[in-house]
């Protein structure tokens, strides 16, 4: 059993930036494909960005050029560099540790994006 502890949300203005972090433990954290999701007021979850265990990243569209994703894998910790922040940014991030078909989440961490 995986446990993902995140940190690092919270309230920044329009162009801010935010580094997010999730560690794991009880697992062998470099197996597991890591990824970032969120989920917004009203909106289905979403994937934001993913890197895998050889470091290989994948961006939404909609965070490409601002968010950058990043593995440490001697601290068992992904983080989530968001530059450049907008409104629409705003949502809570849930960290997601995959090794298919195994599959474990954080609790989420807010992020709100003041205009």
């Amino acid at each position: 059993q995986v446990q993902l502890v995140e940190s690092g949300g919270g309230l920044v203005q329009a162009g801010g930036s935010l580094r997010l972090s999730c560690t794991a433990s009880g697992g062998i954290f470099n197996r597991y494909t890591m990824q970032y999701y969120r989920q917004g007021p009203g909106k289905q979850r979403e994937l934001v960005a993913s890197i895998t265990r050889g470091g290989t990243t994948d961006y939404a569209g909609s965070v490409k050029g601002r968010f950058t994703i990043s593995r440490d894998n001697a601290k068992n910790t992904v983080y989530l560099q968001m530059n450049s922040l907008k409104p629409e940014d705003t949502a809570v991030y849930i960290c997601n540790a995959q090794w298919a078909p195994l599959s474990y989440w954080g609790q989420g961490t807010q992020v709100t994006v003041s205009s």
